[in-house]
């Protein structure tokens, strides 16, 4: 899946601003128009939000959407609102916190399951950096985006063993039980700053 940088860093600036239509305006927020052509392409995408103080990034919301449910901008206009006043993790993002806030899209591929017969197997069909991971077993289900295990320094047993955990279950619960894993590409664009440039990753 190809997506341009004139869509990526249209999808941010619709992020931040449709966040800052909720949170700062009391407003619902519209598609900024001309919409890019592949800003209407259907496919799963997340929103992160980072707070950013004196050069040191941490996180403060990131929800999204696995499977694409409706045109990218409308989901991002969703999430922008999700990932910054409904994220069960953290309290809704506060007026004064505005200006501190940096804005990341990923853009999803549609998930792969993998089909493996071993642990070792599995683990040799997982790329890092390179892919996002989904778990499932007997109902819990978790998922961490391709750029978590970049961030966190992890290799790719390390990176599983996260995923489970995320979705609630044993870390090596893959070692010991056939659950369902999926991976997926993420096309990621971010501010460096708060409203600022934004990059391609």
């Amino acid at each position: 899946m190809e997506i341009e940088d004139e869509t990526g860093i249209y999808l941010v600036k619709l992020a931040r601003l449709a966040a800052k239509q909720w949170i700062v305006d009391n407003l619902k927020p519209q598609a900024v128009e001309p919409i890019p052509p592949q800003a209407e392409t259907v496919t799963g995408a997340f929103v992160t939000v980072k707070t950013q103080v004196d050069g040191l990034t941490s996180l403060r919301g990131c929800i999204g959407y696995p499977i694409g449910i409706k045109p990218l901008y409308e989901e991002i206009i969703d999430l922008a609102k999700s990932s910054t006043m409904e994220d069960p993790r953290f309290p809704p993002v506060e007026k004064a916190e505005f200006s501190k806030l940096v804005f990341e899209v990923t853009i999803m591929t549609p998930p792969q399951t993998i089909v493996y017969e071993t642990p070792q197997e599995l683990l040799d069909q997982i790329t890092v950096p390179g892919d996002g991971l989904i778990v499932e077993y007997k109902g819990s289900k978790g998922l961490l985006l391709p750029q978590v295990p970049i961030e966190q320094n992890w290799n790719r047993e390390e990176f599983l063993s996260y995923t489970c955990r995320k979705a609630y279950l044993p870390t090596d619960i893959w070692k010991k039980e056939t659950i369902i894993v999926q991976k997926f590409q993420g096309i990621i664009f971010s501010e460096e700053y708060p409203d600022g440039e934004i990059i391609r990753h």
